[in-house]
């Protein structure tokens, strides 16, 4: 069997064509278990910089580029275009490398030399120089070839620097790119080269793409044009971010019978760092902005952990978990994925947080349990109190007091209400006003008691409780929690109790510039402490850099909290990919907006973007139910999430709160619109409370980043009437 290596190109290039030319290309690859001239034709090229980089038919309009030594059995796929394209390319490219971590790059040569001259004309106008801080000695140790020095010295801004990237070797731009966004020269060593080097030692192995090569030849130095076989596949095996290593046919099949599933659980070595690491001695967390990895990283450390278990541990020993049920079956799906042996991942259970408590409390008392959910109706119940008890506070103070003070501290008795913090709740509340807050608690809960009722967060409570009484007899060995910001302190102490403290009890992965609930937390308070095993994760994998930066452009400004006592911070997060900017458009009513965005949808779908690759995401479900209605008379199949409306196939409909954790090559986020986004109810009025109603304004304008941060490649923005404000700091970037 050849050693068969898919560059990440190839991958993504192949997603995109039509199912016909798919079912040639893998016809053709799969002829890599046979001897290489018993099944393939490798044609050489004339004046290639590369004579190793060569090409293949698949039909008479496609070409593969394959990169394949004299000797050996060892390939690499690198792209899939078009005939005269991919000669083209071919040409021009050589395959090399990298001096600092060992893994293989390809260069441009020809658009290398063309880019110094034009460069460094440029240079001649600008003094400014955007690498003038860094030694030469430091880029050559980060990577930088010698060779390239000259160009990167004449780089005056951050700009030029992203007008190269599709020119430069990929690593060596990973380094420039966390220098230009204020990385430290040490601090990229140890998230960029460190990551890639330990990652080439160790060889761990990646689910999708199951073959650790062994092979200990050193690769050649920097520069150098790779060639025997040993080389090629010393230098695939440190290349694991880029490259995924194929077993054989069979594995062939399940990666590219899905390639963007098969690509979203594959790790960039930086991930991979934290994902394997062999053990960390309390709880770990993983932070990053969208599109960073971070549930990549989760799903493949419940793998390791599933691996390290002890061969007799019973099923369902480690557990996966997240904020709500649509997220717990996406993560449920790329498990699937990710590890296709049965037995591992029977070790693995999925589940969310609050279906987790209700077992968990059913089952001690044997009945099924009645619950509150409805928020309206909750706090309709908080208004009647407060009337029935003459108190002057509102039905929102009441419940966010309750949900955000009570039950976040556990609180039992007025005398511990009396004497606890409420850091972060805007009303300063004397003793007097404590203790009539506290007779309208007990009315709330009293008459919960009396019908039999309860609450979610109440269900946690109670599930952490009864948990609490085992001791040492936890359910799970391990806990590995996803989009951890959302999460109330009432969910913590359960997950806190679902196993035994101790190494590798708990991972935690999240973002608070995701935070949609308004769940503020300090885990060090709540028995989880990270000091010292938190990682952040900066370069976003999934967003193009013009998305990101339109997107990221709505929190300027904004502080968050990190959910451990101190700041969060966008800092040298960035994207490795480009592409249009986002389009933002106007309507003066809602017939018009919706007009223009199956205008929108029809012209993705005539550039080969599938139905269910389009998300469209909204405020109110209403909306998305009259978008589905006009697309279904522009004939486009369409799904209206949460509802039965629609087919699976088709453009995905949701709320902005339903598309958390979902994403799509091209993304549209309607009814933008001032007085919808924000919502008015679901923000507290000022004079209630100022600082409710900062949180509330916050959780909003993060719903909106999430909603557009959910793109691939492309993002369109509408509204009819007046616009948010939330757009006002966007629209201008």
């Amino acid at each position: 069997m050849a050693k068969l290596g898919i560059h990440k190109d190839f991958l993504m290039e192949f997603a995109k064509l039509e199912k016909p030319v798919q079912k040639r290309v893998h016809e053709v690859f799969d002829k890599f278990h046979e001897h290489r001239h018993a099944g393939l034709h490798l044609e050489k090229l004339e004046k290639a910089r590369d004579p190793r980089i060569r090409t293949i038919r698949i039909n008479s309009f496609m070409r593969g580029v394959v990169l394949a030594p004299e000797s050996g059995d060892s390939f690499l796929l690198l792209k899939v275009m078009p005939h005269d394209d991919a000669i083209a390319w071919a040409v021009k490219h050589r395959a090399t490398v990298n001096s600092a971590t060992k893994g293989i790059e390809l260069r441009n040569d020809v658009a290398l030399e063309r880019a110094t001259a034009g460069v460094r004309r440029l240079a001649e106008t600008v003094p400014e120089r955007l690498f003038g801080d860094v030694p030469d000695k430091e880029l050559v140790r980060l990577g930088i070839d010698a060779d390239l020095l000259p160009l990167v010295r004449q780089l005056s801004d951050e700009s030029h620097l992203d007008a190269l990237q599709k020119i430069l070797p990929e690593q060596q731009y990973d380094v420039l790119a966390g220098l230009a966004a204020g990385m430290s020269p040490e601090e990229v060593w140890r998230e960029v080269v460190l990551f890639q080097l330990e990652q080439g030692s160790t060889n761990v192995s990646q689910q999708v793409s199951v073959v650790p090569d062994r092979d200990e030849s050193m690769p050649p130095a920097s520069g150098t044009t790779v060639s025997g076989q040993d080389e090629l596949a010393a230098a695939m095996s440190r290349s694991q971010g880029r490259i995924a290593l194929v077993s054989g046919p069979d594995e062939l099949m399940e990666i590219l019978g899905r390639p963007f599933d098969a690509w979203r659980v594959f790790l960039h070595p930086s991930q991979r760092r934290v994902a394997y690491r062999p053990s960390y001695k309390g709880p770990a967390r993983v932070v990053g902005g969208p599109g960073t990895g971070k549930t990549v990283v989760a799903l493949h450390r419940a793998l390791h952990l599933a691996r390290q278990l002890p061969t007799d541990a019973p099923d369902e020993s480690i557990l996966l978990t997240t904020f709500t049920r649509d997220l717990a079956a996406d993560l449920r799906r790329s498990l699937e994925i990710l590890i296709p042996e049965a037995g591992v991942r029977a070790k693995i259970r999925v589940v969310n947080v609050d279906a987790l408590a209700n077992e968990v409390v059913r089952k001690d008392r044997s009945q099924n349990l009645s619950i509150l959910a409805d928020q309206k109706e909750i706090t309709t119940r908080w208004a009647r109190i407060a009337r029935r008890l003459g108190i002057d506070f509102t039905d929102a103070f009441l419940d966010q007091e309750w949900r955000h003070v009570v039950l976040a501290q556990n609180l039992l008795s007025p005398e511990q209400y009396l004497k606890a913090s409420r850091s972060g709740r805007g009303t300063a509340l004397g003793p007097l006003k404590r203790a009539q807050v506290w007779r309208a608690v007990e009315a709330f809960t009293g008459e919960l008691r009396n019908a039999g009722e309860w609450t979610f967060l109440q269900v946690c409570t109670e599930a952490a409780r009864l948990l609490d009484e085992r001791g040492t007899n936890r359910p799970y060995r391990h806990v590995v929690v996803d989009e951890a910001q959302d999460l109330h302190p009432t969910q913590w102490r359960l997950l806190r109790a679902c196993t035994e403290p101790g190494p590798d009890d708990l991972f935690i992965a999240g973002d608070t510039y995701q935070r949609i609930y308004g769940n503020k937390v300090s885990l060090r308070s709540l028995g989880i402490p990270v000091t010292g095993r938190s990682t952040r994760l900066r370069v976003n994998y999934r967003t193009t850099k013009e998305v990101l930066s339109w997107s990221t452009a709505l929190l300027t400004g904004e502080q968050v909290d990190d959910m451990d006592g101190g700041d969060e911070s966008l800092t040298g997060y960035r994207s490795t990919l480009h592409g249009e900017h986002p389009r933002v458009h106007g309507a003066n009513s809602k017939a018009e907006e919706i007009a223009g965005l199956v205008r929108q949808v029809t012209e993705w779908s005539r550039v080969n973007v599938a139905p269910r690759e389009i998300g469209i995401a909204v405020r109110f479900v209403q909306l998305g139910k009259d978008i589905a209605q006009a697309l279904q008379r522009a004939g486009i199949p369409s799904v209206v999430l949460g509802t039965s409306t629609g087919t699976g196939d088709g453009v995905h409909i949701g709320t902005m709160h339903r598309m958390k954790g979902l994403e799509f090559r091209c993304m549209a986020v309607a009814g933008v619109n001032d007085g919808v986004v924000p919502m008015r109810s679901a923000v507290t009025a000022v004079e209630v409370d100022a600082q409710q109603n900062r949180e509330d304004l916050l959780g909003e304008l993060s719903l909106l980043f999430v909603a557009c941060t959910r793109a691939r490649e492309a993002l369109y923005v509408s509204w009819h009437g007046a616009p948010s404000p939330f757009l006002d700091a966007a629209r201008k970037s």
